[in-house]
């Protein structure tokens, strides 16, 4: 509690420094008036020098309207009506209480005309790329999952795992607040997210001080938020077919005046899927053949998935905003599963058969509570937000695994029945409160505080039920509770001149945890306190051109369930367990972008990796039986050089082009189950080209093709992959839009490759349900007075962590 109350007055200092200097600074008025017969309908946005939004009125009957409470500097005005700019002034220079000249605004002239823009469906803002979900055709009736495994630059493994430019370890948000799951688990949730509800997708691969210090880069997935003013919402709805059917549903809804802003939306998505695995498993002992595992697996999904949230802003007075906000999710889905193997002998000879068949009932949960409180300083930007949230998670399991065997040599028939019932819950707790301070003199300070607390408790049981009667499975039962205490404090400096840019930041972060195996009374302690700097350059070579240098310092820490030891069995001789004695990664990142016009961005990257936490199958002898533990272990290092390429060619006036390229190498270090690597890897390379057509009439085409070379990820060798979707839509008077989309027509975006180890070889080939056609409809209904969004929600480095 020291530490927390240490960070507490170290902040207020802060704050009370910033309201001292807020106080010395004299404020102006900004007035002006514009003639029109419909000048309440118009929307005016005033606007720093970077195109930043300071605050927004609506002009009264009369078409006046007056900005208050403002500091001396440049700023300049933007004008929109039903949606549209109709306006754009000169720089404004304020030294005074100004009053502008009156602006005359020409209705007629400008109803008759439809100024329309679509942002790209991929552009680069602040440091990160952004896929802009909603334009994308291709997306419709998609999952979650399914846009990521799509998206530029991102791969997804036999085994769920994402990663991000050849970098694992990913942290993956929702809305800035970390999901709780990895791999498999995170898989699932996401497969039950409909892409209807995504507005866009950030990668952030080099964060600053200012995000918290884990994962080695961020994948912030940002859900639709109306911010209109009046009242506004949209009715969304999809039908897709591959080999099972495919349906999305959602609806939302926001309300807002100038007191208040009430949001609510609600999504439902039934979807069947399937995932084959064909595996080929070899065991040598001393390099000499012992056995093969040659197996045909079937797992048959259906989700059923409500995400709901709902939540209040309320503007007090000019300075204070207070909202909250309660978001509640569950995913319900069934497996049934089938595994087929033939076990071949030292004489490649068959010497059993078993089948498994696997029937599991899974529901996860999630129930979330923001509340929040933001505090304008000053018209310059300058602000306090505080937020505190508390998250709930819980899961629950019943599976139940029945094994046939049969004895080639003996000609005997076993049978095997397993149950097993599983429960698990988190519970976070965070406080957090950042401070940003702008003056005049084109300096910045950001800086600010979080504590949190996590508990997680995962009780599995298992049974074996052959006989009948089910009898406690001492071996495979496990009750597993984490404790986790992460407090931070940072603080990051930026000075802008006239081409040059400079942020550089500290963050400081002190880790506490402590892990209980129930079961064997085994306790794992640990805290830690380490720092993490960044810093950015940035320099303009030119009016269109620029150059930026970006470093950082990251940490992975381990999963909840990647340190916890549970030992779940898919199949006879195939088992899941975590890894207790896990160490958290730190990461080096280095940057160097060119932008032309920002359009066209070059980006290096380099990062060196310590303690590298990798998924692996690893070969063990268990009861006198080979079997295969998909586990965690961590590598010595990894190192990573990569050259990013972001290229949109306009082709004609109805054919825009979207292309991106990543180029990079990879090389591994360390040894797993005594198999010794050394700086292994490969170059590779992944292209994607995202084409657009505007047909007229109110449609557009789209057409997107991706290819992934071979990769070399440690112990894994990855086979090439590419796939072409294609889609069209068609825009009504009426606000909504039909749309068709076929991805993956020709079928090609399945994953094939090779493990190695010294004594193992696995090759293994995965098919998913990827070939779907879709037909989508929105409808959106409301006003068109644009709002100034709010960022809420302080637990952004905590949901990340609680699954396989």
């Amino acid at each position: 509690m020291t530490r927390i109350f240490t960070l507490i007055f170290i902040w207020l200092l802060l704050f009370f420094s910033s309201m001292l200097s807020a106080q010395t600074l004299q404020n102006f008025s900004l007035t002006g008036n514009i003639k029109s017969d419909k000048a309440e309908q118009m929307e005016i946005n005033l606007l720093d020098p970077d195109n930043k939004l300071i605050k927004t009125e609506i002009a009264d009957s009369n078409g006046k309207f007056t900005f208050n409470d403002l500091k001396g500097g440049n700023y300049h005005l933007k004008i929109s009506r039903n949606g549209a700019e109709v306006y754009h002034s000169e720089t404004i220079s304020l030294a005074d209480n100004t009053t502008l000249p009156s602006i005359d605004l020409n209705v007629k002239s400008i109803e008759g005309v439809t100024i329309t823009k679509t942002k790209p469906l991929i552009e680069r803002q602040d440091g990160k790329m952004i896929m802009n979900v909603e334009n994308s055709i291709a997306s419709t009736g998609n999952s979650a999952f399914e846009v990521l495994e799509k998206a530029p630059g991102v791969s997804i493994d036999n085994n769920d795992n994402i990663s991000l430019r050849g970098k694992g370890n990913l942290l993956v948000q929702i809305d800035g607040k970390n999901t709780p799951m990895t791999g498999s688990d995170l898989a699932n949730y996401l497969k039950g997210m409909p892409s209807s509800t995504i507005e866009k997708i950030e990668f952030i691969t080099n964060p600053s001080s200012k995000y918290d210090a884990a994962g080695s880069a961020i994948i912030n997935i940002k859900l639709k938020k109306e911010q209109r003013r009046g009242t506004n919402g949209s009715i969304s709805t999809s039908l897709g077919m591959g080999k099972y059917v495919k349906n999305n549903n959602s609806f939302s809804i926001n309300h807002r005046n100038k007191k208040i802003n009430i949001f609510g939306n609600y999504s439902f998505a039934y979807r069947e899927a399937y995932n084959g695995l064909v595996l080929d498993r070899n065991f040598y002992d001393n390099n000499v053949f012992q056995k093969t595992y040659l197996q045909d697996n079937y797992l048959k999904f259906k989700f059923n998935n409500h995400i709901a949230k709902a939540g209040m802003d309320y503007y007090m007075n000019d300075k204070n905003v207070l909202g909250f906000s309660v978001g509640f999710i569950t995913n319900k889905f069934g497996l049934n599963g089938d595994n087929s193997n033939v076990t071949l002998g030292s004489n490649h000879l068959p010497e059993s058969t078993f089948n498994t068949l696997n029937i599991s009932n899974d529901q996860v949960s999630n129930v979330s509570v923001n509340v929040n409180h933001k505090y304008t300083i000053d018209s310059l930007g300058s602000e306090i937000s505080t937020d505190f949230d508390y998250i709930n998670y819980s899961n629950s399991s019943l599976q139940n695994f029945e094994t046939r065997t049969h004895d080639i040599a003996s000609n005997q028939d076993y049978l095997d029945i397993q149950k097993g019932d599983m429960n698990g819950k988190i519970n976070i707790y965070s406080l957090k409160s950042d401070l940003t301070k702008n003056f005049s003199n084109d300096w910045k300070l950001e800086s600010g505080v979080k504590t949190s607390f996590v508990k997680t408790d995962n009780d599995l049981k298992f049974f074996n039920a052959t006989t009948g009667i089910l009898i406690p499975d001492l071996n495979k039962t496990n009750h597993f509770i984490y404790e986790e205490n992460i407090n931070a404090i940072y603080g990051n400096v930026a000075k802008k001149w006239d081409k040059f840019k400079v942020t550089a930041g500290l963050r400081l972060e002190n880790t506490n945890i402590k892990g209980t195996q129930i079961t064997t009374n085994q306790i794992n302690k640990r805290n830690y306190t380490q720092l993490f700097p960044s810093a950015v350059v940035s320099y303009d070579l030119t009016e269109k051109s620029n150059l930026e240098i970006n470093l950082s310092r990251r940490i992975t820490r381990p999963s909840y369930n990647q340190l916890n030891p549970f030992k779940l069995y898919l199949d006879p001789t195939t088992m899941r367990s975590g890894n207790p004695d896990l160490n958290p990664q730190t990461i080096m990142n280095y940057e160097l972008t060119y932008s032309l016009s920002n359009k066209y961005f070059a980006t290096l990257t380099y990062s060196k990796t310590s303690d590298n936490i990798t998924d692996i199958l690893k070969p063990v002898v268990e009861g006198g039986q080979n079997v295969t533990v998909q586990t965690f272990e961590n590598l010595n290092s990894a190192s990573y050089f990569g050259l990013n390429l972001i290229a949109p060619v306009k082709v004609t006036k109805w054919w825009d082009m979207n292309n991106s390229a990543n180029f990079y190498y990879g090389s591994y270090t360390g040894n797993v189950s005594g198999t010794q690597i050394n700086n292994k890897g490969n170059f590779t390379f992944s292209i994607n080209s995202i084409n657009s057509f505007k047909l007229g009439n109110g449609f557009t085409a789209e057409i997107t093709g991706n290819y992934k070379a071979r990769e070399i990820y440690a112990y894994l060798n990855v086979s090439p992959i590419w796939y072409l979707n294609i889609g069209a839509q068609k825009k009504f008077k009426n606000n909504s839009v039909l749309k068709f989309s076929f991805n993956d027509i020709f079928f090609t975006s399945n994953i094939k490759g090779q493990t190695v180890y010294n004594n193992y070889i696995e090759n293994f080939a995965v098919k998913r349900d990827t070939r779907v056609a879709t037909l989508s409809y929105t409808y959106n209904f409301g006003s068109s007075k644009n709002g100034q969004p709010r960022k809420t929600g302080g637990a952004e480095d905590l949901k990340q962590r609680a699954g396989n």
